[in-house]
């Protein structure tokens, strides 16, 4: 029998070894204590988001207060852990972002959005001339207002552009950066919707005759749109398709269908097909062809669509998502589908947006095509296109990687510029935004497939703002309350207020009375110039349609990218 100060011993020892692990897990700086601690910021915080005070809630911005709350209890992480997180972090972020706005960045432009987008500059612009006011009026130091400036305007990857451009040109952080974003931030995404209300009550706005405009003004946000025709002009008599594509090569139609005068019949138009008088068309044309595409061929007819595909008809007509990645970037017209199985593709929707199938046009991944035929040639295209969702939830690891390589690249190229002694960078946040962007508009063209599908895209940028966050928040906590009680930060809440709400009255006001906008729209652009989903969600609860998410996605593109730019730009000229 072991002797009884032999089991004391034992105990003491196991007791020890026990302890021993805790503590290092608890309060070590291994990479088990890292990704603990970063786990439990991220949980927490986002739990935390979800709770709502009069309806709103600050999401996943909560991740950056648990770890500042943690960090000011003395929680740290190893320096080179947190640091790969928070940069890693940052680049999945911002390059999900780039690939989720760049398909509708250069389209956002059209159609009135050059208005929305200029009072958008207008607020971007605005909000950064009043932080450089605040900075030079009340002796604020710059890394710090360009920190209040992010959080002011709720924009994150302004905060990591701001904190990048600091690190390469000092060699070292500022944790003033994060402490301004944390303190204006949760002001920020109140002074937007009281912004709206603002404007709402001024305007007397009501919103019955809102939704009424709204309907009166958008009849359609189609690129693509049907239209049928009666064969009138004597010139376009006797002619083949194929010579009219020639005569009229400039302008972007498809003629899908053919109601034969003589046969009452429809048929599949064909490049051999020949018009007839009093023959009619079903023509799929852009808005800005289709009065040139009337003029021509004669003159247009009310027809139901249900008319074009008879009940006795063989035809049918079926979207069939292109899946194969070889199709990425092939043009339409070099697979002869109307030639080789006599089906015609009307239109290609790309992105929500509807594009006319036009022979040049170049397939991607992710495309929803518009074909009409009878069921076998349709079955036989849909087997050449692919149509397979299981094959679009597969990820394109490899566009992702090469995106985030050259995105680096490019961010590390220093630029000169005349007056500033330091070379200015893109860094890791703009580098690979841009980079996102072109790739995501045009890599089809060099073969890459840059589908990637809401969800996934979802989860990378989650896992990257959230990794970001809680390792800024863990930097950041040791000096908040200092901050906060001894180094001014509550006027910073202040400064954070006025940049939040001076820029979007302005321009909210200019918006509604000089430029006439709807004020559904209107309250989506305020929205996107803050790039706030919180306040998108607002809005489009209030409008109870989806104007204001018009408005958001038109502005958000440009607005995120000039937040970057701004964020950079104010450190690298300023900073002293």
């Amino acid at each position: 029998m072991p002797n009884f100060a032999s089991l004391l011993i034992g105990n003491k020892i196991f007791k020890d070894f026990s302890m021993d692990w805790i503590n290092d897990l608890l309060w070590g700086e291994g990479i088990g204590h890292s990704i603990l601690l970063l786990s439990f910021v991220i949980a927490a915080g986002i739990q935390l988001g979800k709770i709502k005070v009069f309806g709103i809630s600050l999401g996943i911005t909560l991740v950056l207060f648990v770890g500042i709350i943690l960090g000011h209890l003395g929680f740290t992480v190893n320096h080179n852990v947190i640091h790969f997180f928070q940069e890693f972090g940052l680049i999945l972020f911002v390059y999900s972002v780039g690939m989720q706005v760049g398909p509708g960045f250069f389209s956002s432009f059209k159609r009135g959005g050059m208005t929305l987008n200029g009072l958008a500059c207008g607020i971007v612009f605005l909000g950064v001339a009043m932080a450089l006011v605040i900075h030079f009026v009340a002796n604020i130091p710059i890394p710090t207002i360009v920190g209040i400036l992010s959080g002011a305007v709720t924009n994150t990857p302004g905060l990591g552009a701001a904190q990048q451009a600091y690190t390469d040109m000092m060699g070292s952080g500022d944790e003033s950066i994060a402490l301004g974003y944390a303190v204006a931030y949760p002001l920020g995404v109140i002074g937007i919707i009281l912004a709206m209300l603002f404007i709402r009550y001024v305007f007397h706005v009501s919103f019955d005759d809102e939704a009424k405009k709204l309907e009166a003004e958008n009849d359609t946000h189609a690129e693509a749109i049907p239209v049928s025709l009666i064969v009138k002009n004597p010139a376009v008599f006797k002619r083949k398709v194929i010579e009219l594509a020639a005569l009229l090569e400039h302008r972007e139609f498809v003629i899908s269908r053919i109601w034969r005068k003589a046969t009452n019949k429809v048929e599949i138009v064909t490049g051999n097909t020949v018009l007839q008088e009093d023959d009619k068309i079903f023509v799929i044309t852009t808005e800005h062809d289709v009065e040139t595409i009337k003029t021509f061929i004669g003159e247009e007819i009310q027809m139901d669509r249900k008319q074009w595909i008879p009940a006795e008809s063989q035809f049918i007509s079926r979207r069939i998502l292109v899946t194969k990645p070889e199709l990425t970037g092939r043009r339409l017209g070099d697979l002869q589908l109307r030639r080789l199985h006599g089906i015609n593709v009307t239109r290609v929707n790309r992105a929500g947006l509807e594009l006319v199938a036009t022979q040049g046009l170049q397939l991607q991944v992710g495309d929803r095509v518009t074909v009409v035929g009878s069921e076998l040639a349709v079955d036989k295209v849909s087997a050449i296109l692919g149509n397979s969702m299981k094959r679009l939830n597969e990820p394109n690891l490899i566009t992702i990687f090469i995106g985030i390589a050259l995105g680096i690249v490019l961010g590390s190229i220093p630029f000169s510029v005349p007056g500033i002694p330091q070379p200015i960078k893109l860094g890791l946040a703009g580098g690979p935004l841009i980079v996102a962007i072109l790739i995501s508009r045009f890599g089809y063209r060099y073969r890459l497939v840059t589908y990637t599908t809401q969800s996934a895209n979802l989860m990378l940028r989650e896992i990257g703002i959230t990794m970001f966050l809680a390792c800024v928040g863990l930097n950041a906590g040791g000096g908040f309350i200092d901050t906060i009680v001894n180094r001014g930060g509550v006027i910073w809440i202040g400064y954070g207020f006025i940049i939040t709400m001076l820029p979007l009255l302005v321009i909210g006001l200019i918006g509604r009375y000089y430029c006439k906008l709807n004020y559904f729209m209107l309250i989506g652009l305020l929205a996107g110039s803050m790039t706030d989903p919180p306040a998108l969600a607002y809005a489009n609860a209030t409008a109870g349609n989806d104007a204001p998410a018009v408005g958001y996605a038109t502005v958000y593109p440009l607005t995120m990218f000039l937040r970057v730019l701004t964020a950079q730009l104010m450190i690298l000229f300023f900073y002293t």
